[in-house]
């Protein structure tokens, strides 16, 4: 009776040592009390419970096939960045220059049979439904003149053409084969001068009466551009001009923009050349002024200023915008000042792969923005005739 009374009375004190351990382990300890360690399950069972119940989300591939011509502009590292993350399907690149098939494969692990020497191989090989042109503004024209017959889109990086002659032959192009030819800009992608504009549409600031532009940095060569960019951004034949084109351009495109597709009555530039022995076939500085029926434009390109800066100024009858950068906005109405961040953009409209996506897929909902053909023909018209002023220094009516 006593050896059972003994056992009976070893019970339960176990059993009650077992519920006072699994209290402490789960009642939150009383204010400045140190928690109990907890208890750490083995790394491969978690692995495995992660494995059990959480799903793994695929991230869907990119259908539409876009093929890349050239490498040697710097601006292809953007666009091999989206393809790096899955966001763009890259099926060829056409590069004569194999140097460059080393140095870009190396740094974005492209496989071989990404590589072509040549275009129209690529097109007919890998039938891609756009191509992206990552060369010289000069060869541009040499795309679309291969890739048109074959029904092929092409996007080229800005400006459009070297030439307004070139821009023409584009245009005759894409008119005879139904192609999109479109041009990339880095500042369509900017919140900033999207919310600008839908002030203007919504007619918070009156008519635009004036439009300043400046768009600039210290200089290709100073901010560290490649050999390869230099090699033909430096060139007049092969850029079309120096600071003119590469800057001036923005200025001329954003205008169109919010002049709605009017044609300018007169151009009047200038240009200078303070860096001689570091540019010396092209000007590195230009100003433009672009006359319309009841505004004026003055657009501000340099490769010499102590920082770089893409902003735009809007002044109308009765307020003034400032887009300062990407994303900040001031707006000035009856002497009441409002600075903010603009909202983000919304897809298609907010990134160049999206946006060439949408563009091919719904043709005629973008034939008046700021990549569209209709209005980098009124870009080219302006800078063509910037470049005649400069030369003849006169006042050029178009």
């Amino acid at each position: 009776m006593k050896t059972k009374l003994k056992q009976l009375l070893t019970t339960t004190t176990l059993f009650l040592s077992c519920i006072t351990i699994a209290s402490a382990q789960t009642t939150p300890p009383p204010p400045g009390t140190a928690p109990a360690p907890s208890v750490t399950a083995p790394a491969d069972s978690v692995n495995k419970a992660k494995k059990d119940t959480i799903p793994v989300i695929h991230k869907p591939v990119p259908t539409l096939k876009v093929g890349i011509m050239g490498l040697n502009h710097d601006h292809i590292h953007l666009i091999l960045s989206e393809y790096r993350k899955g966001n763009v399907n890259i099926v060829g690149i056409a590069e004569p220059d194999k140097k460059l098939w080393e140095k870009f494969g190396k740094a974005y692990n492209l496989p071989d049979s990404l590589f072509f020497d040549d275009l129209r191989k690529m097109c007919t090989t890998r039938k891609p439904a756009i191509v992206l042109g990552y060369n010289a503004v000069g060869k541009h024209v040499d795309i679309v003149e291969t890739c048109a017959p074959l029904g092929i889109s092409v996007m080229v990086e800005k400006p459009l053409a070297a030439t307004l002659e070139q821009a023409k032959r584009m245009e005759f192009l894409a008119l005879k084969y139904y192609v999109k030819v479109l041009t990339n800009y880095e500042t369509t992608w900017y919140p900033s001068f999207q919310d600008a504009y839908n002030t203007v549409k919504q007619d918070s600031i009156g008519l635009i009466r004036k439009m300043v532009v400046h768009d600039g940095h210290q200089g290709p060569r100073e901010i560290g551009c490649s050999e390869d960019f230099l090699s033909w951004l430096t060139d007049p034949v092969l850029n079309g001009a120096g600071a003119l084109n590469d800057f001036g351009c923005y200025g001329a495109d954003l205008m169109t923009w919010l002049m709605k597709g009017q044609r300018p009555i007169a151009v009047t530039a200038i240009a200078r050349h303070y860096k001689p022995t570091v540019y010396p076939k092209v000007e590195d500085d230009a100003t433009i002024l672009v006359e319309y029926a009841n505004a004026t434009g003055q657009i501000e390109a340099s490769w010499n200023w102590p920082f770089s800066i893409k902003d735009m100024e809007i002044f109308g009858a009765k307020g003034y915008i400032h887009a300062f950068d990407k994303d900040s906005v001031e707006i000035k109405v009856n002497n009441r000042v409002r600075g903010y961040k603009a909202a983000p953009l919304v897809a298609p409209a907010d990134a160049p792969v999206a946006y060439f996506t949408s563009a091919l897929a719904n043709p005629l909902r973008h034939p008046d923005d700021r990549s569209s053909l209709k209005y980098n023909m009124i870009v080219m018209q302006i800078l063509d005739a910037a470049k005649r002023s400069i030369k003849e220094g006169k006042r050029i009516v178009l």
